[in-house]
């Protein structure tokens, strides 16, 4: 299964930016799919998730009210759509599949494919 985002990019404070990513390989599976990011010097962290339905959302409160999650499961692709942008957002964001909605979806080890990353810098 291969993961790949699309979308990082510079934006200013206050802006918007919305990540994409498809999760290809298997045409007869649908996956749970979540986001993490890493800041420079910091370890990685869980943003969002959506659980193989649709049906569940999962959300960091560090993102609460700002980030919406959403995915077309046929396609195995989810959008994060990112509004009131903080520079503390600044971050390399990862997506990830899963073949099960995680347990517990903030554990790494849950999640069993990841993208290589896209970075996102929002200036103050």
């Amino acid at each position: 299964v291969q993961v790949v985002e699309f979308g990082g990019g510079w934006v200013q404070a206050g802006g918007s930016l919305t990540l994409s990513c498809a999760a290809s390989g298997r045409t007869d599976r649908t996956y749970a799919m979540g986001w993490f990011r890493q800041a420079p010097g910091k370890e990685r962290e869980f943003v969002s998730a959506i659980s193989r339905s649709g049906g569940t959302r999962y959300n960091a409160d560090s993102v609460k009210g700002r980030f919406i999650i959403s995915r077309d499961s046929a396609q195995n692709t989810v959008l994060l759509q990112m509004n009131s942008l903080k520079p503390e957002d600044t971050a390399d964001y990862y997506c990830a599949a899963a073949e099960n909605t995680p347990t517990i979806v903030t554990d790494n080890s849950e999640w069993n494919y990841w993208g290589q990353g896209t970075q996102v810098t929002v200036s103050s």
